[in-house]
């Protein structure tokens, strides 16, 4: 027999220690969960937060006292011996040299590097060059022994030596190759009578061309020049050169007479040394 609807309902209710566990947790079940995820949100929103907050931050353990940094400085050793260094380039120039060096010890230097270039290039195996260079780089009161004693070194049979004429021009389809190139200086001695400059050099020297006897090479030298400060600039009055000191060689293949050629052509020379 059915029952009706309209019938009153009875609900029984349990003692609480006989409830049951799903009965116990239903609606309760999603705190838990949501107060654990909270948790973690703030934890990782604080890190990402400290992270960026200490990301500017130099290290304590790199971090130097005010003005450590310029006392560090001011006690390493200068690298002026092991770095190019000097004064910008002087204004003027005679001959194709640099003159007006300043009366200092770097203007000492420049010009006796300037002297290096000139007194190794081409243009001292002509006679007729060879006194304009002499004029510009030499001290008046030098000149004469100065031109006398380079006269000597360049005379007919030692620019035969070098397959040159007694003009100082080499043989038609020949190129003559002589560069100085300063490495580094080091001043002796300074004084305004007497001052020393050391122009550690290397240089390409000999004829370039097919047929060519005397092969462009490599050497490396030393020159020691004296100069005496005449009120304008350095001048030079005496010189003596020396051979090496010489690094090991490079291994590289030797260059063909037509590059070699067409370096010496394409590549110009420098005459402002430092």
């Amino acid at each position: 027999m059915p029952v009706s609807d309209d019938q009153p309902h009875t609900r029984t209710r349990l003692p609480v220690g006989e409830q049951s566990v799903y009965q116990q947790q239903t609606g309760r079940q999603a705190r838990p969960v949501r107060t654990l995820l909270t948790v973690l949100l703030v934890v990782v929103l604080l890190v990402v937060a400290i992270s960026i907050a200490n990301r500017d931050k130099p290290d304590p353990g790199s971090t130097a006292p005010a003005g450590s940094s310029d006392r560090a400085a001011s006690a390493s050793p200068r690298p002026a011996t092991t770095a190019p260094t000097g004064q910008l380039p002087v204004a003027t120039a005679s001959n194709g040299i640099g003159v007006g060096h300043p009366h200092t010890s770097q203007g000492a230097q420049s010009a006796a590097a300037n002297y290096a270039v000139a007194m190794g290039s081409e243009e001292m195996f002509r006679p007729d060059t060879r006194g304009a260079l002499l004029g510009t780089l030499a001290d008046p009161t030098a000149l004469p022994a100065l031109k006398a004693r380079l006269d000597a070194a360049f005379g007919p049979e030692q620019l035969a030596g070098f397959g040159l004429d007694d003009k100082g021009k080499p043989a038609k389809g020949l190129t003559f190759v002589s560069r100085t190139v300063p490495v580094g200086t080091k001043l002796t001695n300074q004084a305004d009578t007497a001052t020393v400059v050391e122009v550690w050099c290397t240089g390409l020297l000999g004829l370039a061309g097919q047929g060519s006897t005397q092969p462009v090479s490599e050497n490396w030298f030393t020159l020691t020049l004296t100069m005496r400060w005449t009120g304008s600039d350095w001048k030079l009055t005496d010189f003596a050169r020396r051979s090496g000191p010489a690094p090991l060689p490079g291994d590289q293949q030797a260059a063909t007479a037509d590059e070699i050629t067409g370096a010496v052509q394409d590549f110009g020379g420098f005459r402002y040394a430092r």
